[in-house]
């Protein structure tokens, strides 16, 4: 056994058992009819044994590598937010002619009632302010991570996460409007109907992953969800620092 692999040694000590099991039922029971019998009786189940235990272990498996490839995008999810995805934020949320409906409305994650926040983005239609001066901070912003992005969106894992996905298209997106356009200055209303547009866009997806990822983290890293819950860019009264009660 010395050339053997451990599967192999590990079946040939296995049927070993077997047959010395079965030659002690002999010897003790003196019924040799019976052992054949049920040994039969359990050969015609076989197959069906191996269909439940193959399906069983397959989809055990599938759900563990699933969670463990959830795992590794919410690291990828937490790294956007951390370089961009906040200041795109704070920088897209102060651009609304009124945020104070979008500040209370999302205020609600701090006693993590994501639900209620997730059902007020799906109804809230921004009104925004395509200021030039905004536009081209927005435009500074997108510009200085594009490569950051496009680095993110070489990641093949990132297919199993089609709404993560979505988000950095329509933030490349956004980014090669604003890039096309040399002067943010005197657009005509029609064509700033448009980047308003791809910004609210954006912006959704924006939040409703950043819902996601928040909850997330109150799951599983308590300790990185009381941070992110300190710099909330929806709280005004958000503060990293910790003071006591």
């Amino acid at each position: 056994m010395v050339g053997l692999s451990w599967k192999m040694k590990l079946a040939l000590v296995l049927i070993g058992s077997s047959a010395v099991l079965a030659l002690f039922h002999v010897l003790i029971f003196e019924d040799f009819h019976s052992l054949l019998f049920y040994l039969a009786l359990d050969v015609v189940f076989v197959p069906v044994q191996v269909l439940l235990v193959t399906v069983l272990i397959e989809r055990l498996m599938n759900e563990r590598e699933r969670q463990a490839l959830l795992r590794k995008l919410n690291m990828v999810i937490g790294a956007f937010f951390g370089e961009l995805g906040n200041s795109l934020m704070k920088t897209m949320g102060a651009s609304p002619l009124d945020h104070s409906p979008l500040e209370k409305g999302l205020a609600v994650v701090r006693e993590a009632r994501y639900k209620e926040a997730a059902e007020f983005i799906e109804g809230y239609r921004w009104n925004f302010d395509a200021h030039p001066l905004r536009l081209q901070e927005l435009k500074e912003l997108l510009l200085g991570k594009r490569i950051f992005v496009l680095g993110l969106l070489q990641n093949p894992n990132l297919f199993e996460h089609d709404t993560f996905t979505d988000l950095l298209w329509a933030v490349c997106h956004l980014t090669e409007e604003l890039e096309a356009r040399e002067n943010l200055e005197g657009l005509p209303r029609s064509d700033l109907n448009h980047l308003e547009m791809d910004i609210q866009r954006a912006f959704g997806l924006l939040v409703r992953e950043w819902l996601a990822y928040m909850r997330h983290l109150e799951t599983h890293y308590p300790y990185m969800h009381s941070l992110s819950l300190r710099t909330n860019p929806f709280d005004p009264a958000a503060n990293p620092v910790v003071f006591d009660n």
